[in-house]
């Protein structure tokens, strides 16, 4: 009997709550025709994504209870209502899952007060019945647990209303990812843009002003040839320098681009050269098959650049005198991960003028469709983890 009251205690528990929510969906349609009329007038149109949003934070709160009742989850299907104000009307207007939420709303308010008052006298029925015939005769209870039939008849009716089609969830996942890819392109856009202002002024900063300085030099050089040898030798000496400097510089802009060193040595090869030129104590270790099919190109220019990007800031911002890098081959994906012994806040030093770099390795890896993770507590130590899709 204790068993029972308690299991129906819980069950008018779960038909309470479903009133409340009656009672709100009541309350809820001032603020539907309010949107209505706002939208209508064009200058409160901003309002109905936010009513929308409500809209599926109430649904979202239904689907926990019922899950809660059943053990069992409501899946749920939406659009994402983001991007400039216009775009977020249309989502909200053309996403079925506000048409879904608006049903249930209208028909919860039914079912959701008349399943509570229901409950209500099977208590003291149930009490005086079962008190008798499953307290003192030690039968089983037949009043009281009708009020779990009508819990779950709530949570059945819900769980109806609610649930997406079939394919519901796949168009939402659909949506998501195509919101996913417009993002990372624009970041992608927006880097390669980056990277071409860099090497353009590379290219105008340094090897232009070079060869245009060994252009004046060869031309004085000509015309001092005959009237003073020695002279004209020196500056061909000087030209002859600012040829070796333009060249070195040309080669800095070449690697910038594609390193070489990576076609001739590939990954592992490529980023034990950085390790030993990055003026810190670096460990390289490579897990996996070291035999095989080396990874795209684009996708070892990318782990590149990650590696090179991370152990710069650590030798400039970290304060560690010592990296380990590792590199994972698996299948389908290339991970990797930078960890420096410094002093912490990669991600803090991030939301300021010195996060460009973190900003760089995320759009470089979201171009390519791979994973970020950062790990920089205060006091360190920092960790970078990279999983780029790679087909070997």
């Amino acid at each position: 009997m204790g068993e029972t009251v308690r299991r129906a205690g819980r069950a008018t528990a779960q038909l309470m709550t479903a009133a409340g929510l009656a009672l709100l969906s009541y309350l809820f349609l001032a603020v539907l025709l309010f949107t209505a009329v706002a939208t209508l007038i064009v200058i409160g149109a901003g309002v109905l994504p936010e009513t929308v949003l409500l809209l599926r934070r109430t649904a979202g709160f239904k689907r926990r209870r019922v899950a809660a009742w059943t053990g069992s989850a409501v899946p749920e299907a939406y659009l994402p209502l983001t991007g400039e104000l216009s775009a977020r009307v249309h989502t909200a207007l053309a996403d079925p899952g506000t048409y879904r939420d608006l049903r249930w709303l209208a028909v919860h308010f039914g079912y959701g007060w008349l399943l509570a008052y229901l409950a209500l006298p099977l208590w003291a029925v149930g009490l005086l019945v079962d008190g008798v015939w499953c307290g003192l005769l030690r039968r089983r209870a037949v009043v009281l647990p009708l009020i779990g039939r009508l819990a779950d008849l709530d949570a059945a009716w819900s769980r109806a209303l609610l649930r997406p089609p079939a394919d519901g969830g796949q168009r939402a996942r659909l949506a998501e990812r195509v919101e996913e890819l417009t993002v990372t392109r624009a970041g992608a856009v927006a880097a390669h843009g980056a990277e071409l202002r860099r090497i353009e002024r590379d290219l105008h900063d340094g090897t232009q002003a070079r060869l245009v300085a060994l252009s004046m030099r060869v031309g004085l050089a000509r015309r001092a040839y005959d009237t003073d040898p020695e002279a004209a030798r020196r500056l061909l000496d000087d030209a002859q320098d600012q040829a070796e400097e333009a060249l070195t510089e040309l080669r800095q802009v070449v690697r910038g681009i594609h390193p070489p060193i990576l076609t001739d040595r590939g990954l592992v090869g490529a980023v034990r050269a950085l390790a030993a030129s990055s003026g810190l104590e670096v460990t390289v270790h490579e897990d996996g098959p070291t035999e095989g099919p080396r990874a795209p190109a684009a996708v070892e220019a990318a782990a590149y650049f990650v590696v090179a990007e991370a152990l710069t800031n650590a030798a400039k911002h970290s304060g560690a005198d010592r990296a380990r890098v590792e590199l994972a081959r698996a299948p389908g994906r290339l991970t990797l991960s930078v960890r420096d012994e410094g002093c912490g806040g990669a991600e803090a030093a991030s939301s300021g003028a010195g996060g460009s770099g973190l900003l760089g390795i995320r759009r470089r890896v979201a171009a390519l469709d791979g994973t970020v993770q950062v790990t920089s507590p205060a006091g360190g130590p920092t960790v970078i983890d990279v999983e780029l899709p790679c087909a070997w």
